[in-house]
């Protein structure tokens, strides 16, 4: 099915203790706007919270595999597509077979047919989709307070390993 009009909708989601978007330029720390202290969650953030929403609820079944995975090779895919299709890479691809290849890709890829995605990377060239659905950084309804917890551990990791405190106490830290 795709998506014939345009809508807009809010996405209201509640995390309490919880971290929704790190910011892995600060130690991962919540994205805070300076200004007004509000949480941040970028665009990309909700993409990968839809993306996985459809893999786990979909469980991979045909049309509904996720183009953007965690170590995917994008490259890889879109040679895929060539395969598929029985086309020849080049690095002046055919536009005839570049749509051919991005219509298979949007055939497969939930999130290429959801979002888009540029695909003229590589010998396996498959042109640039825009998706229907975009998205915009979500704004906590209150400002929020980081705060930094750390873990210490109090047992060995392994038998051979002195512990934390007797290694304290032979250096005479």
């Amino acid at each position: 099915m795709s998506i014939q009009n345009r809508y807009e909708f809010i996405l209201y989601f509640d995390v309490e203790n919880g971290n929704p978007n790190g910011d892995p330029d600060a130690g991962n720390m919540p994205r805070i706007d300076p200004q007004t202290g509000h949480g941040i969650v970028t665009d990309v953030c909700l993409k990968r919270k839809v993306r996985n929403y459809v893999e786990y609820a979909k469980e991979r079944a045909r049309g509904y595999e996720i183009f953007v995975t965690e170590g995917a090779i994008l490259n890889k895919k879109l040679e895929e597509a060539y395969e598929a299709c029985d086309l020849k890479k080049s690095k002046k691809a055919d536009e005839d077979d570049r749509m051919k290849a991005q219509k298979w890709v949007c055939g497969h890829y939930y999130d290429v047919r959801t979002f888009g995605a540029v695909m003229d990377t590589g010998e396996a060239k498959c042109g640039q989709v825009r998706g229907p659905v975009q998205l915009c950084f979500a704004r906590s309804a209150d400002p929020i307070f980081q705060q930094e917890i750390t873990i210490t551990r109090m047992a060995r990791q392994a038998a051979s390993s002195p512990s934390a405190w007797t290694a304290g106490i032979e250096t005479g830290r």
